[in-house]
């Protein structure tokens, strides 16, 4: 059987060509209705666009970058399961690069991807970088970009992230009302947008059920187990100690549990432990851990769908903006429920 071929949509639809091809691409200038019978006759004749014949048209590679720290973060696994379906569904091709928490090797990545043609940026920031000097560079050119999850107001485009402080602070509140009123907040690095966001969430949850925002229960740590422990330590040690610890992320809290079971700290009924991103295996733990879900999937999805915006509609795009996407708390165990 051959391929269905945009010709063959039209012809069947009695639509132009054009016409076709514009719904297709998710055009502004084609009505709702016209997009809407266009997509579910192309879904039903399993009609998929060709990249090659395209590119030779438009001029364009049809190749995203996608860069994200760790590729085995389940986070950013499941953000790029949602950057590949929007684009493979308009006809798009994603290159996938790792920064490994470098900014340097994010630079180089940036450069690479350039340099090979790709028709847009998506980047979530290296935990190294707080100066975007190259990413400001190629937006003075137009170069589409958007980032995601980890982004930096200095930089004028699109920028796609969980609710980071209204988790933070439903996190917060949940832990207060089960009766805590210590909570240590293991964090990253405090230049990061979402440490800023998550530590302030935490802060306005404290202050509007009347605790004090402490200092000495704030602190900031790498990404290897090896830091986490002293921390920890350092906190238990305080009169009197946390008698709960908010993680900025699974991977702190994962670290936390791990440390205070070492120590033989009985979890919940000494110190509860709430979590940020919601791991696969966060159910499975022993106790079942509490954590703020970030829709990562919805996440990488629309910030692909902005990322084609910007390079189909050029200025016609929708205007530079941040989309913030709820976020969900699961209370399980680790939290005393």
């Amino acid at each position: 059987m051959e391929a269905v071929t945009i010709k063959d949509i039209a012809r069947a639809l009695n639509l132009s060509t054009s016409t076709v091809s514009r719904a297709l691409r998710g055009s502004y200038e084609i009505n709702p209705e016209t997009k809407r019978l266009v997509m579910e006759y192309a879904e039903r004749m399993n009609y998929r666009p060709n990249p090659i014949a395209l590119s030779l048209k438009e001029n364009r590679s049809r190749v995203i970058g996608v860069i994200v720290p760790q590729i085995a973060n389940d986070f950013f696994s499941q953000a790029i399961n949602g950057i590949e379906a929007i684009a493979y569904n308009r006809g798009y091709h994603v290159i996938i690069a790792q920064s490994h928490e470098s900014f340097e090797r994010e630079v180089v990545t940036v450069q690479q991807s350039v340099a090979r043609k790709v028709d847009g940026l998506l980047i979530s920031l290296s935990s190294e970088t707080n100066d975007v000097s190259h990413l400001q560079e190629l937006r003075q050119k137009n170069f589409p970009i958007v980032l995601f999850d980890r982004v930096s107001d200095e930089l004028d485009t699109v920028k796609i992230v969980s609710d980071n402080y209204g988790g933070a602070f439903a996190a917060t509140e949940h832990l207060i009302r089960s009766g805590r009123r210590r909570i240590a907040h293991v964090t990253i690095p405090p230049y990061m947008s979402i440490t800023q966001e998550r530590l302030a969430g935490y802060r306005a949850a404290l202050e509007q059920n009347g605790l004090p925002y402490d200092e000495s229960l704030i602190r900031y740590v790498g990404f290897g187990q090896h830091e986490i422990d002293p921390i920890v330590d350092d906190l238990l040690e305080q009169s009197p100690p946390p008698d709960a610890f908010f993680a900025a992320s699974d991977r702190l809290a994962l670290g936390c549990l791990a440390t205070l079971q070492a120590r033989r700290i009985v979890i919940p009924e000494q110190v509860s432990i709430v979590g940020f991103t919601n791991i696969g295996v966060a159910h499975l733990l022993s106790p079942p851990m509490s954590t703020v879900v970030q829709p990562a999937k919805e996440i990488g999805q629309t910030a692909a769908e902005r990322l084609i915006e910007l390079i189909e509609r050029k200025q016609k795009a929708a205007p530079v903006d941040t989309v913030r996407i709820p976020t969900q708390l699961i209370a399980r165990q680790s939290s005393g429920v």
